[in-house]
């Protein structure tokens, strides 16, 4: 498949674009009838009953920093509906592969989420604090105050580590599909429940806001938190 770039771009952006170009081929020539949606390309057969989402390089800030958090993100959406996610980390070599109804991996052992009952035991997770604008902000101000620990950076990586119970919280906002639809079979596989901060499911149309928890208490606790005191 041959796809044109649009005037010059930096070194990662080429390197961005020449990975889904690929990925996109992959997928064309295995499942013509498929849909495609990337960061990069924008959308193909999107009415198609199966789509695949795709970010090649999630955490473009930590891959330019040298930070190995970074990672490849691919979902396959059925009518809409998140049903397979791979969050891969090449230099760890980490991969976590989540399929609706079969459970998530890494590295093809099974992953879960811990228990977290009380919110005030939790780390909380988000890649950046840039990313809260505005009531968003406050929001997750909130929600900051009531945890354990909250650290940012982490990119996608966090959610695999969700995925894995080394974390317990992560929530984002300004989020685009590509940035989240892997993340949402990956920790429910393993356990854990991923929405939007009103609770709802997660899919084209969401408005970018992202909320995970490994335990369904600690998750409803933070939506709480988000909503308001």
């Amino acid at each position: 498949m041959a796809v044109e770039r649009k005037g010059d771009a930096s070194p990662v952006t080429v390197a961005d674009r020449d990975a889904e170009a690929a990925m996109r081929a992959l997928i064309t020539e295995a499942f013509p009838a498929h849909g495609i949606l990337g960061e990069e390309y924008g959308t193909e057969r999107e009415d198609a009953e199966f789509l695949w989402v795709l970010d090649p390089i999630d955490g473009t800030k930590s891959f330019i920093s040298g930070v190995p958090l970074f990672g490849t993100l691919i979902a396959l959406l059925r009518d809409g509906v998140p049903v397979l996610g791979v969050i891969d980390q090449p230099i760890l070599q980490e991969r976590w592969l989540g399929i609706a109804g079969v459970g998530t991996t890494l590295n093809g052992a099974p992953a879960r989420t811990r228990t977290c009952p009380e919110l005030a035991d939790a780390s909380l997770f988000a890649t950046s604090p840039d990313m809260f604008q505005g009531a968003d902000a406050d929001a997750f101000a909130r929600l900051a105050a009531g945890v354990r620990l909250v650290r940012h950076g982490a990119d996608c990586y966090a959610s695999g580590l969700l995925a894995s119970g080394f974390v317990d919280l992560v929530v984002e906002a300004s989020l685009a599909p590509y940035d989240y639809c892997a993340l949402v079979p990956v920790i429910q596989g393993a356990g854990g429940i991923a929405t939007d901060w009103d609770g709802q499911p997660l899919g084209l149309a969401s408005d970018g806001r992202f909320a995970a928890a490994g335990d369904p208490a600690a998750h409803a606790q933070a939506l709480a938190r988000l909503a308001g005191p």
